[in-house]
């Protein structure tokens, strides 16, 4: 007879450094090992004001609403989409990689007719490009992507929401992949709605997602709002636009449930709040300077790196995120077995990629708590002998001193 007894799970170490999810941060995982709390305990739903007050900083935002999501970054996208979004409302979505592509999908789930700015992948959108389509399909929500892993670029928002706000347009953002590495400049940016993720740059696991909505798209999203019937009270009326398509992702109620009504929407992921909540708690401790600036250093050091080794750096040198490289894989080089020596031998992780780059380039992050230095100029230096092993002529040690000599400076 089979044994089906499984031992303890006992992953292999890995140096993460793709383009997430990445290395938690020790502190985020002890937080996340402390003991249950009931939902309405009053310590419980202290620590749920405290994150909101923490996020409300990571954000760099006043909004009220800023509070937690439970799932993965995507949730906090699909949440953010269906409950702005009205079935046969249009929605302008900029597509110039996998994610843009994403909000499409969701989008035409909800019902919506969509509107899209296409580039091609690599390229952003200039507030221009954004205006001109406005005025030409009238949405409802505008949608975009601020940093894209799949192409490696950041879309600029400045001036965003006040575009947005002239054409009286919703706006939405996902920032899953720059929330707690660059900056996520909410207020200035004037956008309605932002989502973010804790296993990129925020250096946590994936599991939860923060959110923030302005009072505008509140009010929007109020009006939409339907009370289950099992906690619904004689006082509680619902809104008066269209319901929204999903009870899970109906930020209406979940809005209540964050709110000092605390009515009942479901069981807070408490695990995931305590690491939500400490991974905001060291972000702020470091600084918000500080952790953009060491996010850009690291960002500089491995594309200085790359370009020494005579590789060829994917994209704008103007736009790019600096948590996320893409690298152009060379002629005659095989990427897989790269990427699989990568970690055999040394224990680290990088990216493949997706769609038209698929197999043409690598993702190399550096964010987080893997932002640093030495993981740097390791990734470096195991890239280098994992290409020389495939027979691509590469000079020894160039890398890592382009990378040093760019800390240093």
């Amino acid at each position: 007879m089979a044994n089906d007894f499984f031992g303890q799970i006992d992953p292999p170490q890995r140096l993460l450094m793709g383009p997430g999810p990445v290395n938690v941060h020790p502190r985020v995982l002890r937080a996340m090992a402390a003991d249950m709390l009931g939902q309405f305990d009053p310590e419980m739903t202290t620590y749920m004001n405290e994150t909101m007050a923490l996020y409300r900083q990571v954000f760099m935002t006043q909004n009220r609403w800023t509070f937690l999501v439970d799932g993965t970054a995507r949730a906090g996208i699909e949440a953010a989409l269906v409950s702005l979004v009205e079935p046969g409302s249009k929605i302008l979505i900029v597509r110039a990689g996998r994610f843009g592509l994403l909000l499409s999908e969701i989008a035409e789930r909800i019902g919506a007719e969509i509107c899209t700015l296409d580039l091609p992948w690599g390229e952003v959108a200039t507030l221009e490009q954004i205006e001109d389509a406005l005025i030409a399909h009238r949405p409802q929500v505008f949608a975009c992507i601020h940093g894209d892993t799949s192409t490696t670029m950041a879309q600029p928002l400045d001036g965003l929401g006040a575009l947005c706000r002239k054409y009286d347009v919703l706006s939405y953002v996902d920032a899953t992949a720059t929330l707690g590495g660059m900056p996520v400049a909410t207020d200035v940016w004037g956008v309605d709605i932002i989502t973010g993720g804790l296993q990129k740059c925020m250096g946590g696991p994936p599991g939860s997602a923060p959110i923030t909505i302005s009072d505008r798209a509140a009010e929007h999203i109020m009006a939409r709002r339907h009370v289950e019937a099992g906690i619904r009270s004689g006082d509680m009326a619902d809104g008066s636009r269209a319901r929204i398509p999903s009870n899970y992702f109906d930020l209406a109620m979940v809005m209540d449930y964050w709110s000092e009504k605390r009515l009942n929407h479901h069981t807070e992921a408490t695990t995931m709040l305590y690491g939500a909540r400490e991974a905001a708690r060291v972000m702020l401790e470091e600084g918000l300077d500080a952790r953009f600036a060491r996010h850009k250093v690291a960002g500089a050091a491995m594309v200085a790196g790359l370009r020494a080794m005579g590789l060829k750096v994917f994209g704008q040198d103007a736009y790019r995120m600096t948590n996320v490289t893409g690298v152009w894989i060379p002629e005659g080089v095989e990427g897989e077995p790269v990427r699989q020596q990568m970690r055999d031998d040394f224990g680290i992780e990088i990216g493949t990629a997706f769609g038209p780059l698929a197999g043409k380039i690598w993702r190399i992050g550096a964010m987080g708590y893997n932002a640093k230095k030495h993981n740097v100029l390791l990734t470096l230096g195991a890239l280098e002998t994992c290409l020389a092993t495939q027979g691509y002529a590469v000079k020894r040690g160039a890398g890592v001193d382009a990378a040093l000599a760019t800390c240093r400076t």
